[in-house]
């Protein structure tokens, strides 16, 4: 393939002297770098500002470092606003690795404005569709419909101070950008499901009346919904689907011609940073939207596919798949470290967001030692990410698995990461729904699950505890099925987990059987009071603090529709308040506070916890495994006053002996009347746990 010469009246190219991947706006020019070192040659094209017509193609001059730069002088339609793509030149060798195909316009990976939606036309393949092994490239020109980054100007510094969370005092509290507005009677309808709508004083006063601290957002870059989705008339709707990192979603904008999603977004962070509140950004540099060998061609796999995939050993026509998306990020490469640390810094510098949650974190930490994608915690990623000034005081939280080799990966992440923690997800379901996790189970994920967590390496804030998440049931639907009910999504319910540890409690999916709403309601409160009192970083999914639902699917991921958006008009203002009181209980007793790892005895190290059965009797070895029993007492001594936790999992009553010195009941999460002295012996029932704090420490 030749290169095609530039057409008339096109700019002259000046030499690049930029340090940052993709297009920068200066004073007097424009610099472009992008990052090919297996490319013969690169062209950037200009478009109209409708982004239909290219107006230009210039021939970048030699690369330097594997990195091909230019800049053009400001000037009429040279500056801010200014389209473009690129085309890059070399062989189409998939069984090489490289699929080069410049009559496919890319995007640049380091786009920070996107123009334009990709539709799953067959038009934007590298390959020639019609050929059986895809070893053949597409020849149409697709760079009428191409996804296109605008140049843009940095926006102004911002001046809302961020707020200093303690990390002991930190509450995560995760949501959908869209789903959490658009159905919120108090927003306007203009604002519902965008930006804007999330910097409502309505919304701004619920997070707060709540308690939480930290809001981490899901997936907000650009993304490209899988053709096979958009044939069923469903979108990517969780954002697990990226093609330009560092730009966000226009979708999420207001729309109008002043129109301007950056802004908006950084108005929003100004506004929940105003309010007090954190904001984590849900990051996905695992993989990309181009997804597998048959998938489009849309950046990365155009550019320099060779460089920014890992590709299987004897076979680079094809890709590693520990994502389960099709392909996954290779980060052992430096350049592509570059890109993705250049994202990271523009996020927390331009945007203002105060920390990541990393999606399928291990496969930043896989390289090509002596097993190909092999584990490091030392990965040149994380040691880039911890000696970064910028990133270095953001908080980092991994999800820590992925389906590669050795890809679980709970508490391999560094000291100062926080990681999701699944172990106590699935122990408080087992124990409170099913009786089948034992004492030791529960103790162990209550401590902040200091197994995995190694203390003297880890803080006590390490483990990010939460019962529910975006992926997987909701909470009121995780005790109103039995089994998942996706058939929405189009997959014949096969998609979405099958082992939930869930439970209908006689009836699947609503009902109005009063026996049965109240069980479900008490399971719901034990549930989250468990998540709420325990030592680690609690973490909400929005919604379950008002009752919602999602009719019982469990991968709603492809759902942008009242499945997921939250019904406010039908919250559960009950179950909303109980859950404001026990956030208030955990930020007013120090004791349960994540400040350090409970200890056996007293010290100054951190909290004593005495751990007993019911008869108040401190627990044998085989006791804590004994299946017959699983009530238990924990009790709380050190800085602050006296915490009792009393836990009866149980179906059936259970009378527990109390230690003396006199306890006021706090919580009963059978009950709503909890304020009263307690005698000598109490009992609780069946699924409850109470909370009572030492007389003396009462003020």
């Amino acid at each position: 393939m030749t290169a095609t010469a530039n057409l008339s009246g096109a700019p002259a190219l000046l030499p690049g002297q930029g340090d940052t991947l993709g297009a920068e706006l200066g004073r007097d020019r424009i610099e472009f770098a992008l990052a090919a070192p297996h490319a013969q040659a690169v062209e950037l094209c200009l478009f109209d500002s409708a982004g239909e017509r290219e107006t230009a193609r210039l021939r970048l001059p030699e690369p330097q470092g594997g990195v091909w730069r230019c800049a053009l002088p400001l000037g009429p339609g040279i500056g801010a606003g200014l389209v473009y793509g690129w085309r890059v030149y070399g062989p189409w060798a998939p069984h090489e690795g490289h699929r080069f195909n410049p009559a496919k316009l890319l995007l640049d990976p380091a786009a920070r404005a996107v123009l334009g939606r990709y539709t799953g036309d067959d038009l934007h393949l590298g390959h020639d569709p019609h050929s059986p092994a895809g070893d053949l490239p597409d020849l149409r020109d697709n760079a009428a419909t191409a996804l296109k980054a605008r140049v843009v100007a940095d926006l102004p510094p911002t001046r809302v101070a961020r707020p200093q969370v303690d990390p002991a005092r930190r509450v995560i509290y995760e949501l959908h950008i869209k789903g959490f507005t658009a159905l919120h009677p108090a927003v306007p309808a203009s604002q519902r499901g965008r930006y804007a709508g999330l910097a409502h004083p309505a919304v701004l006063a619920h997070l707060q009346r709540l308690g939480v601290t930290t809001v981490c957002l899901m997936p907000v870059a650009h993304r490209a919904d899988e053709a096979r989705l958009q044939v069923q008339g469903l979108s990517n709707y969780w954002g697990y689907s990226p093609v330009a990192w560092s730009a966000p979603e226009v979708r999420y904008a207001s729309e109008g011609p002043a129109s301007d999603p950056r802004a908006e977004f950084r108005a929003m962070v100004d506004a929940l940073h105003g309010a007090g509140l954190e904001v984590v950004l849900d990051v996905v540099y695992n993989h990309t939207a181009e997804l597998d060998e048959w998938g489009p061609t849309l950046s990365l796999r155009g550019i320099d596919n060779a460089l920014y995939y890992h590709l299987l050993p004897g076979q680079q026509q094809r890709y590693a798949n520990w994502t389960g998306c099709g392909n996954c990020v290779n980060f052992d490469q430096p350049l592509v470290r570059r890109l993705v640390l250049e994202s990271l810094r523009r996020w927390v510098l331009e945007f203002g967001v105060d920390g990541f949650r990393f999606d399928l974190a291990p496969v930043l930490a896989r390289g090509g030692g002596t097993v190909q994608g092999a584990f490091a915690a030392d990965a040149p990623l994380l040691k880039a990410i911890a000696a970064d000034p910028v990133l270095r005081p953001c908080l980092m939280i991994a999800e820590p698995w992925d389906i590669g080799p050795g890809g679980y990966q709970l508490g391999g992440f560094p000291p100062g990461w926080l990681e999701w923690n699944d172990r106590f997800r699935d122990t408080q379901r087992s124990f409170w729904l099913h009786c089948h996790s034992s004492r030791g189970d529960m103790a162990r994920r209550l401590a902040g699950s200091s197994d995995v967590f190694v203390p003297g390496q880890r803080g006590a804030h390490s483990s990010v505890n939460f019962i529910t998440a975006h992926d997987g049931f909701t909470l009121r639907d995780l005790v109103s099925y039995a089994q998942r009910h996706n058939q929405a999504n189009g997959e014949d319910n096969r998609d979405g987990h099958a082992h939930n540890l869930s439970t209908n409690n006689g009836i699947e999916g609503d009902t109005d059987v009063p026996a049965v709403l109240a069980l479900r309601a008490r399971q719901q409160r034990v549930l989250l009071a468990t998540l709420l009192l325990s030592l680690g970083t609690p973490m909400l999914l929005a919604g379950d603090e008002i009752g919602h639902s999602q009719r019982g699917n469990n991968n709603a991921y492809c759902q942008d529709n009242t499945i997921t958006w939250l019904a406010w008009a039908h919250a559960d203002q009950a179950l909303c308040t109980f859950v404001q009181s026990v956030l208030a209980l955990r930020q007013r007793l120090v004791l349960l506070q994540a400040g350090q790892w409970w200890q056996t005895m007293a010290s100054a190290q951190g909290p004593a916890a005495y751990w007993c059965d019911a008869a108040g009797q401190p627990l044998s070895a085989a006791a804590w495994d004994d299946p017959r029993s699983q009530a238990l007492a924990l009790q709380l001594q050190g800085a602050g006053p006296g915490v009792l936790l009393l836990l009866n999992p149980q179906p059936e009553p259970v009378t527990f002996a109390l230690p003396p010195g006199g306890w006021q009941l706090q919580l009963d999460t059978s009950a709503t009347t909890n304020d009263r002295l307690l005698g000598a012996t109490e009992t609780l029932p069946a699924g409850t746990l109470w909370l009572a704090v030492a007389e003396s420490g009462l003020v």
